[in-house]
């Protein structure tokens, strides 16, 4: 009998015994295949985006000044890069404190909270004198806007499963891929003008917005399904995630892509700006197309049949790509081939986000706020060590050896789900 046998026939023993302080304890009934429909679908579907944009404008809106913070505060690439790392750091902590917190307590305390908190981060960022102050102030940062970023993926779950979970992931991460390609554009014309203070005051100003508009949402954790009994028992459920196998293999086939993505956004400003030339608004204009194609490739991974077939796919091509961009980093030096690679290598990460994503939060949606937490932590850790990474000595070459390896545990992980049986509630 295999692990996720045995950890089901527990759930179900603990069920019958009456113990229920867990949500992992509790029948999985939670879902429906509808959800919410009308006029509040389309709210919730524009706020859940909004809420994942949140966390990419967080990293990518000022990823146009990186090279100018570096001469603003006269340090070095991985130091200023440190900021990324504890902007992700932030994100992966706050995920994981908040995750339990939420399926305690419920989901809009906990928003309302995280929001205010960046509010207080981005004020106080602005007024650094000190890259070490800023950096510490872009860990706040990150502890706020972690909230709004792992609630979008627990409040689906809460409300959907299967099919319609995944329909309503790849719609809502498609329609974000927006953020990612509007927020550097927005970045390099606010920096042009105002610096890199000014895009953070867009951020606060992103923020207030998300607060005005939380009072519509709906609480999407009833409590018949919250954890009851002693503090600690929000807790426990990390424990029985981490022991499933399915849910684990899912999560670190997602992290790793997403690392793939930190490393690219990380090195492409001083690849595109301080290698190849290009202004601040160029440099955004470059990363807003490219971010269409995580978009699309998000879209079409539901094509796919069985799901995961898509991230078997993904990986191969992943491999493939990610071999040539090695070896481009190595011995040829121009911008065009440079983007052109870039391009399939968004398409193919996208797939990978929509499988992951799914299939993990299919596997954790008894405790959906602890499973969107440990995939988020997943993701940051990695991110959170690539990103100084890719700027230390030749920023080609390190960027080149960090993609491969990456691409390796991705493409390791996806065979390991492939060989798990189809998941009827999600093919």
């Amino acid at each position: 009998m295999d692990t996720d046998t045995k950890a089901h026939i527990s759930s179900q023993q603990a069920v019958k015994s009456g113990n229920t302080g867990s949500p992992l304890d509790k029948a999985p009934v939670v879902n429906s295949n509808t959800g919410p429909q009308g006029g509040y679908y389309v709210f919730l579907i524009f706020y859940l985006v909004m809420l994942s944009a949140f966390g990419s404008f967080v990293n990518d809106m000022y990823l146009p000044t990186l090279p100018d913070m570096v001469r603003s505060f006269h340090t070095t690439r991985p130091v200023v890069q440190l900021g990324l790392t504890f902007g992700m750091i932030g994100l992966g902590l706050g995920e994981l404190i908040l995750g339990p917190f939420s399926d305690r307590w419920g989901r809009k305390p906990i928003l309302v909270g995280a929001l205010i908190v960046f509010c207080i981060g981005a004020v106080c960022s602005i007024q650094s004198t000190t890259i070490h102050e800023f950096i510490w102030w872009r860990l706040v940062q990150g502890l706020g806007a972690s909230g709004g970023y792992f609630l979008a993926r627990t409040i689906p779950a809460d409300l959907y499963q299967g099919k319609a979970l995944a329909k309503v992931m790849a719609l809502v991460g498609a329609i974000n891929g927006f953020a990612p390609a509007s927020a550097p554009v927005i970045g390099g014309l606010v920096a042009g003008d105002w610096g890199w203070q000014g895009i953070f005051w867009i951020l606060f100003g992103f923020s207030a917005m998300l607060l005005l508009l939380s009072p519509i949402l709906k609480e999407s954790l009833p409590h018949s399904r919250r954890v009851t009994g002693h503090f600690g028992a929000a807790f426990v459920n990390y424990k029985v995630l981490a022991s499933n196998r399915r849910f684990i293999i899912h999560t670190i086939m997602k992290g790793a892509a997403l690392g793939m993505l930190f490393a690219y956004i990380s090195s492409a400003p001083f690849i595109f700006q301080d290698h190849y030339g290009y202004t601040q608004l160029e440099f955004g204009l470059f990363m807003g197309f490219n971010a269409l194609f995580v978009a699309t490739g998000s879209m079409i991974a539901l094509k796919f049949k069985p799901l995961k077939r898509a991230a078997i796919v993904g990986a191969r091509a992943l491999l493939a790509i990610v071999a040539i961009q090695a070896i481009y980093f190595f011995t040829v030096d121009n911008v065009w081939v440079y983007e052109g690679l870039n391009l399939p290598m968004l398409f193919c990460l996208g797939m990978m986000f929509t499988v992951g994503n799914t299939l993990a939060m299919n596997e954790g949606r008894g405790a959906a706020g602890d499973a969107s937490a440990l995939i988020g932590l997943a993701g940051y850790i990695f991110g959170a060590i690539v990103s100084p990474l890719v700027g230390l000595g030749n920023q080609l070459h390190s960027t080149a050896i960090t993609l491969i390896s990456l691409a390796i545990i991705t493409s390791v992980f996806a065979r390991l789900s492939r060989a798990i049986p189809a998941d009827l509630n999600t093919e």
